[in-house]
């Protein structure tokens, strides 16, 4: 087979720039879904906001297929693996809503960043990655960036800390999931059956608490929707391309994104904490970068 056509063949291809831009573009089309919701939050209670987003992407993705006629995309080759993969994201979703319940959100998403130090501990045991000591220090050094952000005081989190560690906890293994089917599953299956999962348990909170959305607000909520499946069809791309523990540290960057789109929004104003904390996050995954970079040219050499 010619490079051409391993380019070209369909399953895993070992590209980790690319999945690193890939999770750094969902990241940012994640976060700007979350802006959207925040915006509607207050009107609106979780089942309805989920079961309405769900609709809206479930709809977007049907017309891109049918667009495209790959229709054939609905088979599922692990349907089993599918089923698990779409009630982790269930169960990670609920959790980390139940932590910005009795939590401030700063510290909820800060927590919740816990993650790449789960999928990197993970990784070895599950999908049999090779992860060096270089590594395994670049993603704590970018923990410790969320930890300059959070700023904990003397007491210390509290119990409802659990909720967003074990929302991270569900997506840790979500990604690692992700990783394994990736090379049998079509992103657009794995994309349709997980969202098609969250929004029908959104249905079943909605109707305690319904209320009639008006015209901007279904505008907003449709656009929840499209920039919530075009980020995740980007993260669930980015590990056809690359080992999960390298692109998760990337995830990162939505802290960035938030920032911005806080200060553009809302005219939230980081201090120089959040700067610093920022600093070392970018400073670890682009290191991160670099040793891959490195070990490619070896590997091409």
């Amino acid at each position: 087979m010619s490079r051409t056509d391993k380019a070209r063949a369909p399953g895993r291809i070992e590209a980790p720039g690319r999945g690193i831009a890939c999770m750094i573009g969902g990241s940012l089309l994640l976060t700007m879904n979350d802006a959207v919701v925040k915006w509607v939050a207050s009107d609106f209670q979780l089942g309805q906001i989920l079961v309405s987003r769900g609709l809206a992407a479930l709809i977007i993705i049907t017309l891109v297929l049918g667009w495209r006629k790959e229709f054939r995309i609905f088979q599922v080759n692990h349907p089993k693996l599918q089923l698990i993969r779409a009630a982790l994201m269930i169960v990670s979703t609920f959790l980390f809503i139940s932590g910005l319940r009795l939590m401030p959100l700063a510290e909820n998403v800060a927590v919740a960043f816990v993650g790449p130090i789960f999928v990197t501990a993970l990784a070895p045991l599950i999908l049999a990655e090779r992860v060096g000591w270089r590594r395994w220090t670049a993603v704590l050094v970018g923990f410790a960036g969320v930890l300059v952000m959070l700023r904990p005081g003397g007491d210390g989190l509290n119990w409802a800390a659990l909720f967003p560690a074990g929302a991270a906890l569900c997506g840790a293994f979500r990604d690692l999931l992700t990783r394994r089917i990736s090379h049998t599953e079509a992103s657009g299956t794995t994309l349709f059956y997980s969202t098609l999962g969250v929004a029908l348990a959104g249905a079943v909170m909605a109707p305690f608490a319904w209320q009639p959305p008006g015209v901007a607000d279904m505008a907003l909520l449709a656009l929840a929707g499209l920039l919530l499946c075009s980020a995740h069809f980007l993260h669930i791309e980015t590990f056809r391309f690359a080992e999960a523990a390298l692109v998760t540290p990337f995830k990162y960057s939505s802290l960035l994104w938030a920032g911005a789109i806080g200060f553009l929004v809302w005219g939230d104003m980081p201090d120089g904490w959040t700067v610093l904390g920022a600093t070392l996050l970018i400073g670890s995954g682009l290191y991160i970068f670099h040793r891959e970079a490195r070990q490619s040219a070896k590997l091409a050499s």
